[in-house]
């Protein structure tokens, strides 16, 4: 059971249109959340995508003689993985 006064939760009123407030309850109710709990969350992915965005680091290309050896799958997180665990030396060879 979640405590009001532990969580840092406070009571509000809010007007809603009563056609999407029913709709609000069923869904919570399908979901077995409390109509609290559906609005919660539906306000902090509303938020949550208002912000901007950091952007993605740039990820360097390396172009070379190197590469991988032969038979290390380069897609393989497990195999790159496994060659490395066994001391196998995953560049090729000059």
């Amino acid at each position: 059971m979640r405590l009001m006064y532990d969580m840092g939760i406070m009571r509000t009123t809010l007007a809603i249109d009563d056609r999407l407030l029913g709709v609000a309850k069923r869904e919570a109710r399908r979901r077995g959340l409390t109509l609290g709990e559906l609005v919660e969350a539906a306000l902090r992915r509303e938020i949550a995508a208002r912000r901007p965005r950091a952007e993605r680091p740039t990820v360097p290309i390396l172009h070379g003689r190197g590469g991988l050896r032969p038979g290390i799958e380069a897609t393989s997180n497990r195999a790159l993985l496994e060659a490395l665990d066994e001391g196998v030396p995953t560049e090729r060879l000059r």
